[in-house]
């Protein structure tokens, strides 16, 4: 799920398109990306942890609910995802979204520190829910199981944002990102939706 979520343009993509109207250079834009993955992941983990937390002491008390409950949560979500994705099909945007109102960002000409600054509180203020829901299916082995869905999710995110970021630098810009934009909940949903069925059938 933190490959499929690093993955998602909205994520890096507008990092690339303020770095190139700035002329950052190529190790200035994976640093900035590197601090910008660290905010934008950072609240995740925070709500994470709260999320893990819940779903340790429930499960100490109600082991057969959250066996079932937790897997449930995640198919739910899919599905919701899905239809999400079901209904945009029928309802067509022509424009482009992202998280980042990458348009404002540079219209205003800020300094390169701003910009920053900016950027960070724009990630961390959109931290990606999808994610909290593994929180409480992991919360049921207590702390080591958050510690572990954190850690990973923290670097394989981070890691493939600027890898990402790296390889766009390189000239793989003309690849079809839109695709992974403009499908990011059909993604997610069946992840979710695949992740639900194996918590519920394999039993830890």
């Amino acid at each position: 799920m933190s490959l499929a979520h690093a993955l998602i343009p909205s994520h890096w993509l507008p990092i690339v398109t303020i770095g190139k109207a700035e002329k950052w250079s190529r190790n200035e834009t994976l640093k900035i990306t590197a601090v910008t993955g660290f905010s934008h992941t950072l609240s995740t983990v925070i709500i994470g942890i709260i999320v893990g937390i819940v779903g340790y002491k429930l499960s100490e008390s109600y082991h057969v609910i959250t066996h079932l409950f937790a897997p449930a949560v995640l198919i739910l979500l899919g599905l919701i995802y899905l239809a999400l994705e079901y209904r945009h099909k029928f309802i067509k945007h022509p424009h482009k979204h992202h998280h980042i109102d990458v348009d404002n960002i540079i219209e205003k000409k800020k300094s390169k520190k701003s910009i920053v600054i900016t950027l960070m509180i724009a990630m961390f203020f959109s931290p990606c829910l999808e994610i909290e829901v593994y929180y409480l299916t992991a919360g049921r082995l207590g702390w080591p199981g958050i510690a572990i869905v954190s850690v990973v999710y923290f670097f394989v995110t981070v890691f493939f944002m600027m890898l990402l970021v790296y390889l766009v630098g390189k000239g793989m810009s003309k690849l079809k990102w839109e695709f992974l934009e403009h499908h990011d909940k059909l993604i997610t949903g069946l992840i979710l939706i695949v992740v639900g069925l194996l918590a519920y059938f394999i039993e830890y």
